[in-house]
């Protein structure tokens, strides 16, 4: 039973890039413990574009990427007198351009600063990026919040904190190797939570989060023995946190909700992007310069960036694409209703994609449900990494299915909820659970059908969008719950369909 004199506090841990499809009661004994305990979502949804760093910003803000702004792992800012190429996992280009813009680097509240102005505590332990740890909580320097990093020491706020971790447990480890598992980060991590800053400062909010399996699915591909192993060392490291809360935690008022940033799926053939989009004239390069007509950001999530943006242009460069095998769903600004300016495409707003700092052309690259060489459904075209590894930044289900799971005093047990879900409704769900009003800029809502006071499931208004040029046609799944909307997945069809 809770202790009703004590606040409520939560505990979010965050596995990258893990698949719901991989739990299992042999692999992960402890994830699956706490589904038995908890409330699973099991129509958990990211965001698009599903990207590290794009994620944990919705995370953190409840937010969709056309509210908060940060619309890619990189982007192009044109709102700058020269535009400039933004990469967010650089950590000091991040704090100097929210110092710049006097603090609007993201353009809605985030968790550190609604839990400092009402007076609570929050701290974020990470082994990701140094981009994606500071976008956790891209102020925590300045509101003087707990950050300790897996790798990178000069993350750490404040120092005392990382004086007394590094004291207990040893200096804060190195990056591995691209390609070696990234273990001693998570325990490193793990140690210090359970050993420092819980002890010390008991956080309203705490995140742990684990920057693995994600690096071991990219460079060793999603079900290869290395990165099944790494998700059974992660397994481990959560069980250590789910046994303290279940001898300690709970009984005093914390919950517990485990997650994920996106899931993965894996490339099976190259594809041409760039010389695509020379065939068609224009001057192409990854970024801003003299001469330049399109920049273009091919990760796996493809974003183009044209000089001189009109109509005419963004058509050609669909066309040419749409010609592809490779070519996945496409999005440009709306024309009308949900057509985009682009014969074939989707209005971007449909996909919350429509942001100045949104790219002209946005789109994904094709996938399938086909079976990897691990015996996994999902297989993508990519541009730039080796077939047979993981990726992620598109819409295949797959990869916007992601992680959920919420236990504790306030959570009921023992369930599986089957109503549409995602990665912007924790900010609201934590924010009640500590009885704190959501701010405005919110558009996740509260996950009220996991809690034990909460109302019946609210019912699921599923719509889809279609279009097609010659012979290319797509798909949008999107599904609506209350005032809340989530993108469900979207495919591109290889050959025209019956409509």
């Amino acid at each position: 039973m809770s202790d009703r004199s004590g606040p409520n506090r939560v505990i979010i841990v965050l596995f990258g890039g893990l698949r719901p499809d991989l739990i299992t009661r042999s692999l992960t004994p402890n994830l699956d413990r706490l589904k038995r305990r908890g409330a699973t979502l099991a129509r958990q949804r990211t965001i698009y574009p599903s990207e590290t760093r794009v994620s944990l910003t919705s995370l953190i803000t409840g937010a969709t990427p056309d509210r908060h702004g940060i619309v890619g792992n990189r982007f192009l800012d044109r709102v700058a007198a020269a535009p400039r190429l933004i990469d967010t996992g650089d950590d000091r280009l991040i704090e100097d351009l929210d110092a710049s813009s006097g603090g609007h680097l993201v353009g809605a509240p985030s968790l550190g600063e609604i839990l400092a102005a009402n007076g609570k505590t929050f701290a974020v332990l990470a082994s990701n990026s140094a981009g994606a740890t500071r976008m956790l909580n891209h102020k925590a320097r300045p509101l003087s919040q707990v950050t300790l990093s897996g790798h990178f020491a000069r993350l750490a706020t404040p120092a005392a904190m990382l004086e007394r971790v590094e004291a207990r447990l040893g200096p804060t480890p190195a990056p591995t190797p691209h390609g070696t598992p990234d273990l001693a980060a998570q325990a490193f991590l793990t140690s210090a939570l359970l050993d420092e800053v819980w002890p010390q400062i008991q956080p309203d909010v705490t995140i742990l989060s684990f920057g693995e399996p994600h690096t071991s699915s990219h460079y060793c591909g999603i079900g290869a023995t290395r990165t099944l192993e790494v998700i059974g060392f992660l397994d481990r490291q959560f069980g250590r946190v789910l046994e303290w809360w279940e001898s300690e935690g709970a009984p005093k008022g914390v919950h517990l909700i485990v997650a994920s940033d996106h899931g993965h799926v894996t490339v099976h053939a190259q594809a041409d992007l760039l010389d695509t989009l020379n065939a068609t004239g224009m001057r192409c390069a990854q970024v801003p310069g003299p001469g330049i007509e399109a920049v273009v950001m091919s990760g796996q999530v493809g974003a183009i960036y044209l000089s001189e943006p009109s109509d005419r242009a963004i058509r050609r460069a669909v066309a040419a694409m749409m010609e592809r095998p490779w070519c996945g769903p496409v999005f440009t600004a709306a024309k009308s209703g949900d057509d985009g300016i682009a014969p074939g495409s989707l209005a971007r707003h449909l996909v919350f994609a429509d942001h100045p700092r949104s790219a002209d052309i946005s789109f994904c690259f094709r996938g399938d449900d086909g079976l990897d060489s691990f015996g996994l459904p999902g297989r993508c075209w990519g541009p730039d990494s080796p077939v047979g590894l993981g990726v992620h930044g598109g819409l295949h289900a797959r990869e916007m299915l992601s992680l959920g799971i919420l236990a504790g005093p306030l959570i009921r047990s023992g369930v599986e909820s089957h109503v549409p879900s995602g990665i912007c409704d924790y900010a609201p769900t934590v924010l009640s659970l500590l009885g704190i009003a959501r701010p405005s800029m919110m558009t996740g809502r509260v996950l009220a059908e996991a809690l034990i006071f909460g109302a019946d499931d609210p019912p699921a208004i599923e719509t889809l969008h279609k279009a097609g040029a010659a012979g290319y046609r797509q798909e949008l799944r999107r599904v609506q719950v209350g005032s809340t909307i989530y993108v469900d997945s979207a495919d591109a069809l290889a050959s025209p369909g019956v409509w």
